[in-house]
């Protein structure tokens, strides 16, 4: 490991020409403490090096000086000599970094997080998700990577990176796919509907030959799709417009339902809804005790269950259902709950 980090080290400083100011600043300052020490017999070696440096980078303790004409000449020539190159030396470290800034902001880098999300392309409902994500205090500073075909990174986020192109193996690779915990798969506005699916689902398949554990949330327009996704192992499948028509339809006959649930998928204001773990000491329990438990001590309303190791959730579970650890509660609550 130590020796695989060193030969980065060294190709990095090869790379961005810093070898050579570096080499030339060491040598300069080896040999200019050597001089110093020869025309000045009081001074030793170790103690001339050190004013060398402090010359150099034009601190100036006072503390060591030449008394000699030839020590003074030798000052002299560190002085011109230092300040220029210590000024290419901060120049070039400073270059990288701005560099390195604007390879961000135009989606040329690669990242190596770890537990992050990635947000595959950029539109309007992308900038609501990323909106929602940072209202919820678990996610203010987590890193979410964001693959789409755009020229620049649409918003100021400092914990949003941006890889420019399309979602395909090497931009997944250059996001960490397989270290990622999330992935969130849009479809592009700009293709028809079947067009939109259809690389929802090749996405889907990539990400999920990538990472089996990632945990993937994929939109489809046409419902007729989902199977698709579920046999590329889609772990949450969302049809937009199914959902915007059953809503419809269900605030139609029963009026303000819908802005029950604006509330509930809202971080911002009012209740919420919050998948939370079993706490330990309700574990054993059947459910209407764990529900009288956690609306009494925590103020929340368990609506469904996830049960350990299943994806299923069983919503309005029977009372005598009974919950062991590793079970998980999808609960209403004012906040997030800790279990």
């Amino acid at each position: 490991m130590i020796k695989r980090r060193l030969k980065r080290f060294i190709h990095f400083l090869q790379r961005e020409n810093l070898a050579r100011v570096l080499g030339i600043l060491i040598v300069l300052v080896l040999m200019s403490a050597a001089a110093l020490a020869y025309f000045e017999p009081s001074i030793g070696y170790v103690d001339a090096l050190w004013w060398s440096i402090v010359t150099m980078t034009t601190v100036g303790y006072g503390d060591i000086s030449p008394a000699t004409l030839g020590g003074r000449v030798v000052a002299s020539i560190i002085m011109f000599l230092g300040i220029g190159i210590i000024g290419t030396f901060t120049a070039t470290i400073a270059g990288i970094f701005v560099e390195k800034k604007l390879r961000e902001e135009r989606g040329m880098s690669s990242f190596e997080f770890e537990q992050h999300i990635i947000l595959c392309e950029w539109n309007s409902r992308a900038k609501e998700i990323l909106r929602e994500l940072r209202s919820d205090e678990r996610c203010e500073q987590t890193p979410i990577v964001l693959i789409a075909d755009i020229d620049s990174k649409p918003v100021e986020d400092e914990f949003l990176y941006f890889i420019r192109g399309n979602v395909n193996e090497d931009n997944l690779n250059r996001a960490n796919v397989g270290k990622a915990t999330t992935v969130i798969i849009l479809g592009k506005d700009n293709l028809d509907d079947s067009a939109r699916d259809a690389q929802v689902v090749l996405t889907t398949l990539a990400v999920e030959s990538m990472n089996r554990d990632a945990y993937t949330i994929v939109e489809l327009v046409d419902e007729r799709n989902v199977r698709h996704c579920e046999r590329a192992n889609a772990d949450e499948i969302i049809v937009g417009s199914e959902f915007s028509s059953k809503l419809l339809s269900r605030a139609a006959l029963d009026h303000g339902i819908s802005k029950v649930i604006s509330e509930l998928l809202s971080s911002n204001i009012g209740n919420e809804l919050n998948l939370v773990a079993l706490p330990g000491k309700l574990a054993g329990k059947p459910f209407l005790e764990v529900f009288t438990a956690m609306k009494s001590e925590k103020n929340v309303i368990i609506l469904a269950v996830q049960k350990s190791g299943q994806k299923k959730l069983i919503s309005n579970p029977p009372v005598d259902l009974q919950l062991n650890s590793g079970d998980a509660l999808i609960v209403i609550s004012p906040t997030n709950v800790d279990s």
